[in-house]
């Protein structure tokens, strides 16, 4: 008896349950249950570029190094104390300036001597050489007379050498760094005292992958852009390339001059640089933002008619395209699209196939094939 009674609870609560699921549903009693149907579809909102053929230049891209036609760090050949400091840090010298002096100690004074004991062994030998011809001395006199001389012309010409290595001149015309020495310091030989760099003209080098060593010839025209003077282009050509590939990096040195007369770089700073390929044409280019790059194939969403929807109605479909150079935030689509054709530039990690969308380009990426980065 019990346990029917337990039956009939338990079957009480069941039909309770499910009288209260059939009214939060909405579906009424006594009639068959309509089917639910999930709410309509809402579209997306994207931005979206025509797809256009646009003029385009090819070009190599690398990463550089700007190089000094000329450039050392200046030292004196011997040790010593410094006398004068005749330059001042940042200045532009001559080839030849003199720019330091080491204190002259007794030189001048060991000079003195070494000459007049040459200018006496000089006397001796024009004396010498009359007497000989009027035969009053033999031929070894006359000889070790004339060795003599020689030993202490030679002797005064290294004294002279020394005191010359106690004067550090500009070795080339050029622009001179910040002075490291000081007036009275001892300086070791070979002790850094200042830098000179030869800037105009001046060399930018770079590394090129040995696949594209063919591509390069001297003379080629080069674009040179550096960090510091954004939007600024410098006009190079190509001077040299390397007579060997790196072994280690299969990479190939090429070394590109451009004229430098207002002296805008400066030994030592990083450039991009552009080798131009060929005449310019025409090319099926979009921006890099409607590329979803995936391992398995780039692809681009499409806008299309929607099928069976209403007119005006767009449906993204995604399509895989094969992709050639870019530039800027612009990129070459070799395969794949149309000009005239629509593709997504925003909003495609909320798209799938045959998503409808709705454009709104109130807002779009940025689209430019040499960007020029605002300043902060």
């Amino acid at each position: 008896m019990t346990r029917k009674l337990a039956l009939l609870l338990v079957a009480v609560v069941v039909a309770g349950l499910a009288l209260a699921g059939w009214r939060w549903l909405g579906i009424p009693l006594g009639r068959p249950a309509a089917a639910v149907t999930p709410a309509a579809e809402q579209p997306q909102v994207v931005s979206a570029v025509t797809v256009r053929r646009a003029p385009w230049q090819s070009r190599i891209e690398a990463f550089g190094q700007v190089r000094a036609v000329q450039g050392a760090d200046l030292s004196a050949e011997l040790s010593g104390i410094v006398d004068s400091i005749d330059f001042q840090s940042g200045s532009d010298v001559a080839a030849g300036t003199v720019l330091l002096r080491l204190r002259p100690n007794d030189d001048d004074a060991r000079l003195a001597t070494l000459q007049a004991t040459a200018d006496l062994w000089a006397a001796n030998v024009a004396r010498d050489q009359k007497q000989f011809e009027a035969q009053a001395i033999s031929r070894a006199t006359l000889d070790l007379d004339q060795a003599n001389l020689r030993s202490f012309r030679a002797q005064v010409a290294a004294q002279q050498a020394l005191m010359a290595e106690k004067v550090v001149r500009a070795p080339f015309a050029g622009r001179l760094g910040i002075r490291a020495v000081d007036l009275g310091q001892y300086l070791v030989a070979g002790t850094p005292i200042v830098s000179l760099q030869a800037l105009d003209p001046i060399y930018v080098d770079f590394n090129l992958p040995q696949q594209q060593v063919a591509e390069v010839a001297a003379g080629q025209p080069v674009a040179v852009g550096v960090d510091t003077f954004p939007g600024r282009v410098f006009d190079a050509r190509v001077l040299a390339v390397d007579s060997r590939i790196d072994a280690a990096s299969r990479m190939a040195s090429v070394r590109a001059s451009l004229p430098n007369p207002d002296h805008a770089l400066l030994p030592g700073m990083f450039a991009t640089v552009g080798l131009v390929q060929g005449p310019p044409h025409e090319a099926v280019t979009v921006p890099q933002t409607a590329i979803s790059y995936n391992p398995y194939g780039d692809f681009v969403y499409v806008l299309e008619q929607a099928p069976g929807g209403p007119a005006g109605a767009l449906a993204a479909n995604s399509r895989v395209v094969t992709l050639g150079e870019a530039r800027g935030d612009r990129v070459v689509v070799l395969t794949g699209l149309r000009p005239g054709e629509t593709v997504v530039t925003a909003g495609q990690v909320k798209l799938r196939q045959g998503a409808l969308v709705r454009v709104d380009n109130s807002v779009q990426p940025q689209d430019q094939l040499n960007p020029d980065p605002p300043e902060e």
